[in-house]
């Protein structure tokens, strides 16, 4: 939690330097720590100062501000830099896509105070004729407003489930329960999450109540009972603790899981047996007689069912599927073999080649591709053709003292509004591996974006299309991308299409992920990592991917490296 909240002022630092005007590369130091401190695989509660001072972008001056956070819940850089700014122009700064220039021209020259101001004079077409700002932009902040309303309802799983995660831990080491489990759309994974339901047994459920509510993530109880209790955490997300009888607790698992079509899909199957379903386990309607319910099994099992994984609980043909024995094995982490989406210090990666693969060899991995950026994207110090053959030379040198494993060399190209790639391909086929993706131009129009994509496939060299919708959960709606068009040239041209598994995108998502396997067009899980604690993020993409039916056979990274290169294109 600690290490969100100050990722999140850390970059709202970041915002109010760039509105006074300040020096670009302190601005881009606060954005780099905010990305590094959210990457911590650990609280910075518990991270001594020394190895906080070892984090990239973490020195004396941050590391004295995270600390004074941690002390006191404030950071007195920051609460000075607000009484600089008007608060409605601080406002303004929470809509999605509207960058600190727009808000700070917005607010000088029409004095919005606030979103209900800017959503009206942009629903008027007051705001065009402003420098900079036309329709097209109009309509980009009435879609941030509304992503902004939405957001509240609604926040990314890979904001929510570390939280939710501590709070498990804070509840396993607290209260005395037996059995305790994420319940809801958490445990199904689904990419934005309303609240979080937990479920434990204990056999003292009114002390397990008390430690809940007395945990420090509350900020508000909504109810307090003997066995279950409602709070409002920091986030403003509504938490809900169930405490059940252990000879219930599979069923209640079930029926707390969801989703709600689901469980009713089970519901009808049961009244057709004679039996009855509900949070308390499955019953004989004839006697009324408990017949099953202490494990998720039972109830599937009673059902004639096999069991069905969380991930696949959305009524979306996985009854039928496991009538007919056809659920996939789904895809495990486990099973990855390595990350083909990797940043270094290069580029804007904060780690050498040598702390990558120790961190990769940790995770049990045998490869990763080394995919800095290209030239086109200055910001993230993308490399030049002549630098990019600079690091295949030092690439080839690492890969020579390792044993069993081998770093790829690759490069994240940038695909150029005219279609066109940034790096030659002179330069490119000397290349291990490809990945294309754009940067910009999010906004263009369908046709555009769409030829972009598919003109970067129909390249020889590109083995792989990165993010390809754009989507930034929370912050940016996926571009208009004509997906239909896409898969029909990755299936004729070979070319693998990620999972990016960074926890803010998640692209390509669930619903795509089926298609493309139903489609035999190969997948690649990827991280984008540019701290080597981003390696973790693996886990969300694996679960798109278990989301989206996959299994082993279906992603490419799942291979070792001699055989991913036979069925990687271009086909070395």
């Amino acid at each position: 939690m600690k290490n969100q909240e100050i990722a999140r002022i850390f970059n709202e630092i970041a915002d109010l330097l760039e509105i006074k005007g300040e020096n670009p590369f302190r601005i881009r130091a606060y954005r780099r720590a905010a990305q590094n401190i959210e990457g911590l695989p650990k609280s910075v509660e518990e991270i001594p100062k020394e190895e906080l001072l070892k984090v990239p972008g973490i020195g004396q001056d941050l590391a004295g501000k995270i600390e004074e956070y941690i002390k006191t819940g404030k950071m007195q850089a920051h609460e000075e830099l607000k009484h600089e700014i008007p608060e409605g122009l601080l406002t303004l700064l929470s809509v999605p896509g509207l960058g600190p220039k727009t808000s700070k021209l917005l607010y000088e020259k029409l004095k919005i105070k606030g979103i209900d101001d800017l959503e009206r004079l942009a629903s008027e077409h007051k705001l065009v004729g402003l420098p900079g700002i036309k329709e097209k932009t109009e309509e980009n902040i009435l879609k941030g407003i509304e992503m902004l309303k939405r957001g509240k309802e609604r926040q990314p799983l890979g904001k929510v489930l570390p939280i939710a995660n501590d709070i498990l831990e804070h509840l396993k080491k607290k209260a005395p329960v037996d059995k305790i489990d994420l319940a809801g759309s958490l445990r199904r994974w689904k990419d934005t999450i309303k609240d979080i339901d937990i479920l434990a047994t204990s056999d003292n459920p009114k002390e397990v109540m008390r430690v809940f509510v007395h945990l420090p993530h509350v900020k508000d109880v909504l109810m307090h009972g003997p066995t279950k209790s409602t709070v409002i955490i920091h986030e403003d997300l509504q938490v809900d603790l169930r405490v059940v009888e252990k000879e219930s607790y599979g069923a209640a698992l079930a029926y707390f899981t969801g989703s709600k079509a689901h469980n009713i899909r089970l519901r009808e199957m049961a009244m057709k047996k004679g039996l009855k379903i509900n949070e308390y386990g499955i019953f004989r309607e004839k006697d009324k007689k408990k017949i099953g319910g202490e494990t998720e099994e039972d109830i599937y099992k009673i059902l004639g069912l096999p069991y069905i994984p969380p991930e696949l609980r959305e009524d979306q043909g996985e009854i039928e599927a496991a009538q007919e024995g056809r659920l996939p094995r789904l895809v495990t982490a486990e099973e990855i073999k390595g990350d083909l989406h990797v940043h270094s210090k290069w580029s804007d990666g904060s780690h050498t080649f040598e702390q990558l693969v120790d961190a990769a060899k940790e995770r049990g991995y045998s490869y990763i591709a080394i995919t800095d950026h290209s030239k086109g994207l200055g910001i993230a110090r993308g490399l030049t053709g002549e630098r990019l053959l600079e690091q295949k030379k030092e690439i080839n040198a690492v890969n020579k003292k390792l044993k069993g494993f081998r770093i790829i060399h690759g490069i994240e190209v940038d695909i150029r509004s005219d279609g066109s790639l940034d790096i030659s391909d002179d330069v490119l086929k000397e290349l291990d591996i490809v990945v294309a993706s754009i940067h910009s131009g999010f906004k263009q129009p369908r046709k555009q974006l769409t030829y972009r994509l598919v003109s970067a496939m129909k390249n020889p060299y590109v083995s792989i299309i990165a993010h390809p919708t754009g989507r930034l959960i929370g912050e940016r709606d996926a571009y208009d991308v004509d997906m239909d068009e896409i898969f029909a040239t990755a299936k004729k041209t070979g070319t693998a299409i990620e999972i990016n598994a960074y926890p803010l995108r998640l692209d390509i998502n669930d619903t795509y992920a089926k298609r493309a396997k139903e489609m035999g067009i190969p997948i690649v899980i990827a991280t984008d990592t540019h701290v080597i604690n981003q390696f973790d993020y693996m886990r969300y993409g694996v679960s798109i991917a278990r989301r989206g039916w996959l299994e082993k056979d279906d992603v490419l990274n799942t291979l070792e490296a001699e055989k991913l290169f036979k069925r990687l294109k271009p086909f070395k």
